[in-house]
């Protein structure tokens, strides 16, 4: 059931004892409006869930959600938008990159008419540190070139830190299969229907313990897939 005022934090997980509870800290500590925390796993020895449990206080406003779609961060997303009761749904990583000072930001947007808002590493008061070189360059071409050829209102068409309106999340199917290309896809269709997207600065940071489950080279033909769609329908309109 919908909640009028609520944000849905929909944070997929896969071993990240090191950070959930610095994590769940940092964003308590930055909202003061009513939230949940969607903590979203694959499978019940996930080492997150012990971390989880042992917090003194206990965390607040978490809930947890197992994922039985089928393991990977996509069917983690959609089962994360299934459970969000919110009306406004953010998608955040547990690995401390993202910046939960924006989320109010984010939601505020949504809440005045916005669609979709994307947190911007490419935008004037954006930045990124740390990650890989070559995952770096490609990010900010897809999504400065895309914002440049296609008109989307966004600069960072590739990053996960993004606010969904609740139409978006039941309105919008989604195709993808695989990998974290669901937020470009989702912005891409939202554009082209005509809702509005907007984008936030945000300051983006690689984590710095754990392991991260993106994978560039297995992932970039979904990611392809939709950049190389949105050039078509913008320029042969089909």
């Amino acid at each position: 059931m919908e909640d009028s005022r609520l944000i849905s934090l929909v944070v997929p997980v896969f071993n990240e004892q090191d950070n959930i509870r610095l994590f769940l800290g940092d964003l308590e500590a930055a909202l003061r409006e009513p939230h949940e925390t969607l903590i979203v796993y694959d499978f019940p020895e996930d080492s997150t869930l012990p971390a989880i449990a042992a917090m003194e206080p206990p965390a607040a406003n978490v809930r947890l959600v197992h994922n039985t779609l089928g393991k990977g961060v996509l069917n983690a997303l959609k089962m994360g938008f299934k459970a969000a009761r919110g009306d406004a749904i953010i998608v955040m990583m547990a690995d401390r990159s993202d910046e939960p000072t924006d989320v109010p930001k984010m939601a505020r947007l949504i809440r005045s008419g916005a669609d979709v808002v994307a947190g911007s590493r490419y935008c004037r008061g954006g930045g990124q540190v740390g990650g890989p070189l070559l995952k770096r360059t490609l990010s900010r071409l897809a999504g400065v070139s895309l914002h440049y050829l296609t008109g989307l209102p966004t600069r960072d068409a590739t990053n996960n830190f993004r606010a969904y309106s609740r139409r978006v999340i039941e309105q919008i199917p989604i195709e993808g299969e695989a990998s974290f290309a669901l937020a470009l896809e989702l912005t891409v269709k939202s554009y082209w229907r005509g809702w509005t997207v907007r984008e936030v600065p945000t300051m983006w940071r690689d984590r710095t313990t754990g392991q991260s489950r993106f994978r560039l080279f297995a992932w970039l033909p979904h990611y392809l897939r939709w950049y190389l769609r949105a050039i078509r329908k913008t320029w042969l309109r089909f």
